[in-house]
């Protein structure tokens, strides 16, 4: 048998398309990855999520001794069962209680009748690029502009322009307008700046807060807090107040709302005594948030 003999030339040829035949099999497997060369570091990381995934129950972080403090008709129950059953509160309707959870109590007491409201909403953003805490700011925000009270100055605000801030008074008067006639169509009449209020004769307390305790924005409650003010004259010409903080911890929202009415039309009550006492309740809920 005799046998074949190749050229050193064509041996050559055959040698390369093997090689080349090889090398293009091999690059097969990368050919379904569309990435390029610094693509994995162009996408923009997730935003943050926020520092709480739950919420507490609120029935339950209210410590007894400050419901004695804010709701005085408690202790005048005596031992029983209706007053165990007025400690534990009633909690709000909620249909999320992974987003929003509250606890009223109302208490009448032999002077007055006292209303206290606990509410924890957390924030949750849905944007990938704006962080829960972002989120939760914004919405702070907004209740502070609500409540009619100034955003504390920062570079974000230095920045704003002229037509932003004309557009805020704007909203805020409007507001205010509709405040006024939701007032009057319930038959009374709201008084939360106006000073020289001399309409009651005997009072157990000014009409109006006194100087530094006027609605304003806090400093050591949270990340940022604000505390608002406001007296009503119902329709029986008697008087409430309602004292709101509200404060933002990371992605969550805690707002106290504290009324009193005296049973008294000529009592008014006093603006001190019921902001010490929410305010006591805000730094101790802020405590345990931040246990």
């Amino acid at each position: 048998m005799q046998r074949k003999v190749y050229a050193p030339g064509v041996a050559a040829a055959l040698l390369a398309a093997l090689l080349a035949g090889c090398t293009g099999g091999s690059g097969g497997g990368d050919g379904a990855d569309d990435s390029k060369p610094g693509d994995t570091g162009s996408a923009a990381a997730p935003a943050e999520p926020g520092k709480y995934r739950t919420l507490p129950e609120p029935c339950g972080e209210v410590e007894p001794g400050t419901l004695d403090a804010m709701l005085p008709g408690l202790t005048e129950m005596g031992e029983s069962e209706q007053r165990e059953k007025a400690y534990e509160g009633t909690p709000t309707v909620t249909y999320d209680t992974d987003r929003r959870v509250g606890c009223r109590w109302k208490v009448e007491s032999s002077g007055a009748s006292h209303h206290l409201l606990v509410d924890f909403e957390r924030v949750v953003s849905y944007d990938g690029t704006v962080s829960d805490d972002d989120r939760a700011a914004e919405v702070y925000s907004t209740k502070l502009r609500e409540a009619g009270l100034p955003v504390p100055a920062s570079s974000d605000a230095d920045d704003e322009d002229e037509n932003d801030k004309d557009g805020k008074d704007a909203s805020k008067e409007e507001k205010e307008g509709k405040e006024e006639k939701g007032d009057k169509a319930q038959g009374g009449t709201k008084d939360r700046t106006e000073p020289g209020d001399d309409d009651a004769t005997s009072t157990t307390g000014p009409a109006t807060p006194p100087a530094g305790l006027e609605p304003r924005s806090l400093e050591d409650l949270g990340d940022e807090a604000f505390l608002d003010d406001a007296l009503t004259t119902a329709a029986s010409a008697t008087r409430h107040r309602t004292v709101t903080v509200v404060f933002r911890t990371s992605n969550v929202i805690v707002t106290i709302e504290y009324d009193e009415q005296p049973g008294r039309r000529t009592d008014v009550p006093d603006s001190k005594e019921m902001q010490d006492k929410a305010l006591e309740l805000a730094d101790g809920l802020a405590g345990k948030f931040d246990e």
